[in-house]
């Protein structure tokens, strides 16, 4: 069997404290080679990916080798595992496939698709001798696969709903599952939010004797948007140009700021000047991404609450006197009721698909029904996502928005090349 069988057998399955387990006995068989590694381990409602690559483009700048675990992925498996910007190639991932493979077998343990590919990841790095890896939380912390390293750094992006059948109904909930990643005697970067996710945040810093650098909003000043750059200034930085749109983006850059605060002291060379130009020319695929030209079409992975919110906010930077139309597609795990409910507005055009599986996603006639309860006087239709997809592309006065789901990436992607070539 070859690693592409493999993983298509591999199920979905779920974070809870046997995946911890498991992923401690695997990892033990295989000589705990994560344990040789330095880490920045990411976890956050939304903003995750931003900040990664963020930092990624800063410490390959700065003339590291720097391993990259992501999830998910837009097009294809090996961009979950990158060094300086290089995903893992096929014949790499098939050696170490079959090299852990029988361990897996002998030990009789059943893994999940995203456990096999955090062992996969850490196998990888070990082997090519990365300097730093930044690792991100497939889902929560405390019981996420990841989460059996011991990082330099913890970084908390965001907190607000999203997963909620996994990670609890409450913030609080939410936030001490976020908090898991915290680890004793390290340093903690987060933004500060509501006092009580501080207070989870600040008493699981203290338990672990871990040093817990928080921002405070107040501290960003001079935040503008300016020839299609975020720029803020930040304690002794000035003049930080961000090439990813949003302000959010202006928090995530401030984190970024913090942890090269701290890598510094420990050691690593990193210039202003780097942190600059790694700013300035980070990009981010599937967030506020423009995909096609004439007309504007953007997608956005956002699906939660928080996401929309921030989408919606950055959008009426960008194009609040466009007609716009709405692509939606939501997985069936998501709150679709709720992002119907945040993204309507009249003045614009809602489209709702079934994504590209209709086992994954809502239905497009539920959202349509729904959206029709919430407000009476939208535009709203229901379409295949492809027919939506040539709808946007018909209409040469609107700037149009794909969003709802980073799974439906690939095939938009083709769905406008196929139509290039007609």
């Amino acid at each position: 069997m070859n690693i592409q069988e493999f993983v298509q057998r591999l199920p979905n399955g779920k974070a809870d404290n046997q995946s911890v387990i498991k992923m401690k006995h695997i990892m033990k068989v295989l000589g705990n080679p994560q344990d040789k590694l330095k880490y920045i381990h990411v976890t956050g409602t939304n903003g995750k990916g931003s900040f990664i690559e963020m930092l990624n483009s800063i410490l390959i700048k700065s003339g590291l080798k720097v391993g990259k675990f992501i999830s998910p992925h837009l097009v294809c498996y090996n961009e979950r595992i990158s060094i300086n910007g290089k995903n893992i190639k096929d014949e790499e991932m098939q050696a170490i496939y079959q090299e852990i493979q029988p361990i897996i077998e002998k030990e009789n343990i059943e893994i999940s698709f995203f456990e096999f590919f955090t062992i996969l990841a850490f196998v990888y790095f070990y082997k090519e001798k990365v300097d730093v890896v930044l690792m991100e939380v497939g889902l929560g912390g405390l019981y996420d696969s990841t989460n059996i390293i011991h990082p330099m750094i913890s970084v908390i992006t965001s907190i607000g709903y999203d997963h909620m059948q996994v990670l609890g109904n409450t913030l609080e909930d939410i936030a001490q599952q976020k908090a898991g990643i915290i680890k004793e005697d390290s340093h903690t970067v987060y933004i500060k939010q509501e006092p009580r996710i501080d207070k989870i945040i600040i008493e699981t810093c203290k338990e672990k004797k871990n040093t817990l650098h928080m921002i405070e909003k107040e501290e960003i000043k001079n935040e503008k948007f300016q020839n299609s750059f975020e720029i803020f200034d930040y304690k002794q930085y000035h003049d930080i140009e961000v090439n990813l749109k949003g302000k959010k983006q202006i928090q995530n850059a401030s984190l970024v700021l913090i942890c090269c605060e701290i890598l510094k002291k420990n050691g690593y060379i990193i210039k202003e000047e780097t942190i600059k130009s790694g700013l300035k020319t980070v990009i981010h695929k599937g967030r506020f991404e423009t995909i096609y030209e004439n007309p504007t079409i953007i997608f956005d992975g956002g699906h939660n609450e928080q996401a929309i919110e921030n989408l919606k906010e950055t959008i009426d930077i960008f194009y609040k006197t466009a007609k716009k139309i709405y692509v939606i597609s939501v997985l069936k795990s998501k709150n679709y009721k709720k992002i119907v409910e945040d993204i309507l507005e009249e003045d614009s055009v809602y489209i709702f698909t079934n994504g590209n599986d209709k086992n994954r996603y809502m239905n497009n006639h539920l959202m349509f029904e729904y959206a029709k309860q919430v407000n009476k006087n939208v535009e709203i239709h229901e379409m295949e996502l492809e027919d939506a997809v040539q709808f946007c592309k018909s209409k040469t006065d609107c700037v149009s928005f794909i969003i709802g789901s980073f799974y439906i990436y690939e095939d938009v992607k083709k769905i406008l090349e196929s139509n290039k070539n007609d």
